[in-house]
């Protein structure tokens, strides 16, 4: 996890107490920017033919605003709806089985950027806060996917069984 953490401060630019220190925002900016942000992010998502239409064409778009305002709350101090309703997954692994490589964490922050710029009710120094969080967030997640992928191909190709694994029956 160092490894990720070091590798997500040195791409983003942001130290990762810095990146953390967004605990205060639901407090500071309440529910409503929350849902607004995540909406505006989500119509941007979804209209985006260039990336990520083709990711989310089928899935229901208001499950995907709901589960990212969610996570977002309960991540900048607001209640524990994200994990009271899904589990306790961790960020790394809910994006699994997505792309999740340097130009995709860029298009994300770029659509995540434009929608918090677009969101009036949400001040200055707490949008910084939260991009510095969303950048840093981003490279975290680009890093694990580099490890994981790393991790799979150092395993050993599947043994395939030799005379003596099988298990002849005879006769019944």
């Amino acid at each position: 996890m160092q490894y990720m953490k070091t590798e997500a401060e040195k791409r983003s630019g942001v130290n990762s107490v810095e990146a953390h220190d967004v605990t205060h925002l639901y407090e500071k900016v309440g529910e409503p920017a929350f849902r607004e942000l995540s909406k505006r992010f989500y119509d941007k998502v979804y209209a985006d033919e260039e990336w990520f239409q083709a990711i989310f064409k089928g899935k229901d778009k208001d499950s995907a605003i709901q589960n990212q305002c969610e996570f977002f709350m309960q991540r900048m101090g607001g209640p524990s709806l994200y994990t009271d309703r899904k589990g306790n997954h961790t960020l790394i692994s809910r994006h699994k089985g997505w792309r999740v490589d340097p130009p995709a964490a860029d298009r994300w922050l770029l659509l995540m950027q434009q929608s918090l710029d677009e969101v009036e009710s949400i001040d200055k120094e707490s949008k910084e806060q939260m991009h510095k969080f969303f950048k840093y967030t981003a490279h975290l997640l680009v890093a694990s996917k580099e490890v994981m992928q790393k991790k799979k191909e150092e395993q050993p190709s599947e043994v395939l069984p030799s005379g003596k694994d099988i298990i002849l029956q005879g006769p019944n």
